[in-house]
């Protein structure tokens, strides 16, 4: 197959980033074969291997949020904890690593385009986030990011120490508690309330 033929093949998916099992699938052809065309037209940069079996289609760069929902399939996932309170200005540190919640196992994966580590939720905890598309994984609201941080980080039990925190103007204090009250772990959800307490108390002291 020409490299502008499996290009144009690729491109009728609609996804800017690809596993290999999905551009088989689209050039009727096995794996091994696959595989080798797709090192083939990552030699002329016209894909990039993102990590193995994951692909982005063209020369650009695939934004993180895009390359986000392929690392943790078949579970979904959404970008959350120090991630998305830094999009939404809580945090002014840069994050190091893309943190994304997922109802499938915790792990830490390096890509081509970024660090990423994935954390495990139960089920009724997973949610609370916005922007989610078929291509682009979802950013958790605010309150959702902050319950996120502080559940994960409370495993280990104790206080809780975050950067300095600034509450947006139109942070929901009642949709914060709601998803705390959804935490299935009694222990969790009693380190967290605790945590969230002293947390919001410093960040109206410091208005």
């Amino acid at each position: 197959m020409r490299s502008i033929d499996a290009l144009a093949e690729l491109g009728t998916l609609g996804k800017p980033v690809i596993t290999t099992a999905e551009a088989s699938a689209a050039w009727r052809m096995d794996l091994p074969g696959t595989s080798k065309t797709l090192s083939r037209l990552a030699a002329s940069n016209l894909v990039r291997n993102v990590r193995r079996g994951i692909w982005a289609i063209g020369t650009d760069t695939p934004e993180l949020f895009e390359a986000a929902p392929v690392l943790t399939r078949p579970y979904p996932n959404y970008v959350s904890m120090y991630s998305a309170l830094f999009k939404h200005g809580m945090i002014d540190q840069i994050p190091r690593t893309i943190d994304l919640m997922s109802l499938g196992r915790p792990m830490k994966l390096e890509t081509s385009v970024g660090f990423f580590t994935i954390h495990h939720l139960h089920e009724e905890s997973f949610g609370g986030f916005i922007g989610q598309s078929a291509i682009r994984s979802g950013l958790a609201t605010a309150e959702k990011a902050l319950v996120d941080t502080i559940t994960v980080l409370g495993v280990r039990g104790g206080v809780v120490t975050l950067p300095e925190i600034e509450l947006p103007v139109d942070f929901d204090l009642q949709t914060m508690w709601v998803w705390v009250e959804r935490i299935s772990s009694l222990r969790l959800k009693t380190i967290a309330t605790r945590n969230l307490r002293r947390l919001i108390e410093t960040a109206f002291a410091a208005v």
